[in-house]
């Protein structure tokens, strides 16, 4: 089947991935459980990896690659990557979490990327991530509905209309429970959670995501609202259409998914793609498909990369902070992301093909471009463009309340956008 051949269950079933992937962590490990289920076979990095076509995928903490060899690939075969990001931003659990005054339990939190503080207010939030044990293994854990940032009344501040300013240490804080912190352990919750003994957990790496599943909406159902969307919308397009794409791929390309974590703050981790994980992979298939050096720069020279992740759609509110010309909106189809500067890697030739692709699909293509006043945000594509060398373009889908704790995506942008991967992979 195609893939998103029906945008409202397409949508409803990237809110069932948002709502499995409350952390990076859960995300990769969504990633790869559903593709094992149609048949990808997961390898580990420390053992030695087939030299035979067949579906692979690999992951790495929060990060995952997942690629096809098809009969016949040689040690030219190109690849064509479709790359996105499993972190948003947020809020992790800071060392000795456990805190609280005035009879309240609280979480001690940190500032992750560059999240939209007064979204976060007034809802229910899970801990999620992982803990690591004392024998070096760890366990995903997911706390569900457990903390809140109550916003302080009106009554207490008449002016807060006026113009809302949080402290980012005082205000962000949030409650989980009432009595004194020195009688509570918030580690030790979450590890009766995961079914492990406390005294193991000797670390741990743990966020907060919104708790409110993602919901379909508006007149003819054209909206979906979710948490975590930049950039899970990305992440369950290239896992649908890599799926669909998985069965005929022809021996002239290998298509393969890259999802990084870290984006959200600079990409230069283990997990990130200014990592050497990618790199790593492609290297390693190169060695199973009996490549030298010089065979493996004549396939990057023929690959594609294509960064996916989201922008913004015109805000009917604020018009002005949007280019006066280009002004993509929800539903009219995904983007096309260009900066003169770079921040997006999309070049002519990298148009022309998005272009190609999206015909092939029969998905309408927008442009977007910042307001000249406004500065311009930046994806994995110039980072992995500039580490690589792969020819690459940046797209993605245009979306309202980034960076918000729930944001607003078109359900006909989610479906499109899977389409249009869908063909890149078949070329």
């Amino acid at each position: 089947m195609p893939a998103a051949a029906d945008p409202i269950a397409h949508a409803r079933d990237l809110a069932d991935l948002v709502a499995a992937s409350p952390s990076a962590l859960h995300a990769a490990a969504e990633v790869a459980r559903r593709l094992v289920e149609v048949g990808f076979e997961p390898l580990d990095e420390a053992e030695a990896w087939p030299t035979t076509p067949g579906r692979y995928l690999v992951v790495r903490d929060g990060a995952a690659i997942a690629w096809i060899v098809p009969d016949g690939a040689t040690a030219t075969t190109p690849v064509r990557i479709l790359g996105a990001h499993t972190d948003s931003p947020g809020f992790v659990l800071k060392p000795q979490p456990t805190t609280g005054r005035l009879g309240w339990l609280q979480a001690g939190v940190e500032i992750y990327g560059g999240p939209l503080l007064s979204s976060w207010l007034d809802r229910e939030l899970r801990l999620a991530g992982r803990l690591v044990l004392d024998d070096g293994g760890s366990v995903l854990v997911d706390s569900g509905p457990m903390l809140r940032l109550p916003q302080l009344a009106i009554h207490l501040d008449r002016s807060v209309n006026d113009g809302l300013t949080l402290d980012r240490q005082a205000h962000t804080q949030p409650v989980w429970g009432l009595g004194a912190p020195e009688s509570a352990d918030l580690i030790g919750e979450l590890a009766g959670v995961a079914g492990v003994d406390p005294a193991r957990v000797r670390g741990y790496d743990l966020s907060v995501a919104d708790a409110a599943r993602g919901v379909v909406f508006g007149k003819d159902d054209v909206f979906l609202a979710a948490g975590r969307l930049d950039d899970l919308a990305s992440v369950h397009a290239g896992v649908v259409a890599l799926a669909a794409a998985a069965d005929g791929v022809g021996a002239d390309r290998i298509p393969m998914l890259a999802i990084f974590d870290h984006e959200e703050i600079g990409s230069e981790t283990r997990t990130g793609a200014a990592g050497p994980f990618l790199a790593e992979v492609l290297e390693r298939i190169g060695v199973a498909l009996g490549a030298t050096r010089e065979e493996r720069m004549r396939a990057m020279a023929r690959s594609w990369h294509v960064s996916s992740d989201v922008g913004h759609s015109v805000h009917p509110n604020y018009p002005e902070r949007h280019d006066p010309v280009v002004r993509p909106v929800l539903g009219s189809g995904p983007i096309l992301k260009i900066n003169a500067n770079q921040r997006y890697a999309t070049d002519g030739a990298g148009e022309a093909a998005w272009r190609g692709w999206s015909a092939a699909a029969g998905v309408p293509v927008q442009e977007f471009v910042s307001n000249n006043t406004v500065p311009c945000g930046s994806t994995i594509g110039p980072i992995t463009a500039t580490r690589l060398g792969i020819r690459t373009v940046d797209v993605g889908i245009p979306i309202l309340s980034m960076h918000s704790a729930r944001e607003l995506a078109g359900v006909a942008d989610l479906a499109g956008l899977a389409r249009v991967a869908e063909a890149f992979y078949r070329g």
